[in-house]
């Protein structure tokens, strides 16, 4: 589905990507994890070409994206929650939800959305700026899940989230994933990443520098304290 190859990148003068190479297959769920600085969201964002690709190839199901601006790629299917949400916050929750959609939304849709973050609805017409840090993470998925995409690219998706709420936007993207939507995430909780994705890449210094299952890594903590400084148990379980 999504096929980057030799992705390469840099701010001002300074390289950020080295060759950044990576898949995600249809329906699964894939992260990219390292420390701080690596190149995480930089390579979200030189795959969707808000950051200026210096090399490499970016496509999606067929489709080659290095010439397209980024405001096309929700047209191909493609939904993005960048660091941050990116919702805006003097607009209505409903106005928010619908920044997106061209014409009137899937009725089916919007019901799935109502069901699956009831607060939502029941805030429809507050401002966005006065939800709290979760809910706004559920606004900016939602209006992801209303161009109904076949992937997903979110970055830090329970960063800065209440921890009551940290588990729910998992457990939607979770549902999201089961419901066929192929994921791609960058991840600073370790074991957020571990129960979520099918595969994991690990950056450092703007490259990948391992790939493996979930369960590869989690029998490698050696691997993992390697590159991300975290010690995991080699049997312990994926649930925090």
């Amino acid at each position: 589905m999504l096929s980057v190859n030799g992705l390469t990148a840099q701010i001002g003068k300074i390289p950020v990507l080295r060759g950044v190479t990576l898949a995600v297959k249809s329906a699964e769920t894939v992260a990219i994890l390292g420390r701080n600085g690596v190149g995480k969201t930089s390579t979200l964002r030189a795959i969707l070409g808000l950051l200026r690709r210096t090399g490499g190839t970016v496509e999606y199901d067929g489709t080659l994206l290095n010439p397209l601006p980024a405001h096309k790629l929700a047209g191909l299917g493609i939904g993005y929650v960048p660091q941050g949400r990116g919702i805006f916050p003097l607009l209505t929750v409903e106005e928010n939800l619908l920044l997106g959609v061209r014409g009137k939304p899937n009725s089916h849709t919007v019901d799935e959305v109502f069901t699956r973050f009831p607060r939502l609805k029941e805030r429809l017409h507050q401002t966005a700026g006065t939800l709290s840090g979760g809910e706004q993470q559920m606004l900016a998925i939602s209006r992801c899940l209303l161009i109904e995409p076949k992937l997903i690219i979110l970055d830090e998706p329970t960063e800065g989230i209440m921890p009551k709420l940290v588990q729910q936007i998992r457990n939607e993207i979770a549902d999201i994933a089961r419901k066929g939507i192929a994921v791609l995430l960058v991840e600073q909780n370790v074991r957020t990443a571990l129960r979520l994705a099918d595969r994991i890449y690990l950056m450092e210094r703007g490259q990948i520098v391992h790939e493996g299952t979930a369960a590869s890594l989690q029998a490698s903590p050696d691997i993992v304290h390697r590159y991300l400084g975290v010690a995991l148990k080699p049997q312990a379980g994926v649930s925090p």
